[in-house]
């Protein structure tokens, strides 16, 4: 192999493509970069779960593929000192990397032994602009269950595509987002891609393109930005959100999004984050809410006008989880619904139905 590119494209484009390479792995490959040379350069990387490519312009004078440690190479390239780079690789898989007066001599993996990418045939195909996939992935990625979750399910976010219309879905057994979008799409389809590949996807995006998503029955392709980005789906019967809603509500509250966060955050303070049950207790009444909590190192209390309709109530959450869902409303008023202490709190925009959280009350003492 012998190619030269722009050293600034193949620094980038790595780059991106090393966030999903584990550092190690029992698969020497698989902790690498695999560069091929063919017409242009293609870039991949794969961690049995996700995958990335992007091909870049290159001049190739002598076709061919080799593995690179991800870290290093991606080290290397970064700090070489011209705007071009030139890699050549022998058969013994010698590396030599050339930039301006700087010159590295390294050992290379056999291309042979990088597993393939699975690819996705005969799915079905649709766009989204980017910073719609953006907006829906910011506001309901935060209620995904952690990675060691006990069910896998709900480390992933479900799209439930019906009516020209498109519902992501997250849930972690405490809390529910949903972000509902009009789409052009005729067809029903719903599928769940794991929080990690959807992270991803969405710090590819740089701009107003479109995504592309092709999806089959066990793998998705999100194209964005040049990139290709494979993952496998999380297969099996998700929550069945819709039950989950409330129907019926005592209290209604209108209140501003930026001074609810500031109370919430000033009571946080005293809430040391290794005692998860202590509980930020919430006081809607008179036209007003009262946050307030107890923990070892003292007490706090503060509070905010509001617009409240129906019955005052008192309830407890985990400050954590309601900053979470005020943060992602991206909304300069909401509105709480609540059907009494025990009752899960629902978090709507004004007049309008694109986004609803609903949060969990904690016990109050």
């Amino acid at each position: 192999m012998n190619i030269t590119c722009n050293k600034q494209l193949l620094s980038e484009t790595a780059n991106h493509i090393a966030r999903v390479i584990p550092s190690t792995s029992a698969i020497p490959a698989l902790s690498g970069i695999l560069l091929v040379a063919e017409q242009n350069l293609t870039l991949s990387g794969y961690d049995l779960e996700i995958g990335i490519t992007k091909t870049i312009d290159a001049t190739v004078k002598e076709r061919g593929k080799v593995v690179f440690d991800a870290k290093l190479f991606c080290d290397i390239v970064r700090r070489l000192p011209d705007d071009t780079v030139t890699i050549s690789v022998d058969d013994r898989l010698v590396c030599e990397i050339f930039s301006g007066k700087s010159h590295f001599s390294l050992m290379g993996i056999n291309a042979d032994e990088f597993p393939d990418m699975p690819s996705v045939e005969e799915g079905k195909s649709l766009s989204l602009p980017a910073e719609t996939l953006q907006s829906m992935v910011r506001q309901t990625i935060f209620s995904v269950a952690p990675a060691d979750a006990n069910k896998p399910l709900y480390t992933g976010l479900m799209y439930e595509i019906k009516d020209n219309s498109i519902n992501m879905i997250a849930v972690d057994g405490y809390r529910l987002a949903i972000r509902k979008e009009k789409i052009d799409f005729d067809g029903d389809i719903s599928f769940i891609v794991p929080s990690k590949t959807m992270s991803e996807v969405t710090k590819l995006i740089s701009g107003d393109e479109e995504v592309m998503l092709s999806v089959s029955d066990r793998h998705i392709i999100f194209s964005v930005d040049g990139f290709n980005v494979v993952s496998r789906l999380l297969v099996g019967e998700f929550l069945n959100y819709e039950s989950a809603i409330p129907k019926s509500t005592s209290t209604k509250v209108q209140v501003n999004t930026r001074e609810m966060i500031s109370s919430v955050e000033r009571v946080s303070q005293i809430i040391l984050e290794r005692i998860k049950t202590t509980p930020l207790r919430c006081k809607f009444e008179n036209d007003f809410f009262v946050a307030s909590c107890n923990t070892e190192l003292g007490s706090a209390q503060d509070e905010i006008e509001i617009k409240l309709e129906g019955q005052p109530v008192e309830i407890g959450f985990n400050n954590r989880y309601l900053l979470d869902a005020l943060k992602a409303t991206e909304s300069d008023e909401v509105v709480f619904e609540m059907g009494g202490p025990q009752a899960p709190a629902v978090i709507h925009p004004i007049g309008g139905d694109n986004f609803l959280f609903i949060i969990m009350p904690v016990k109050l003492k």
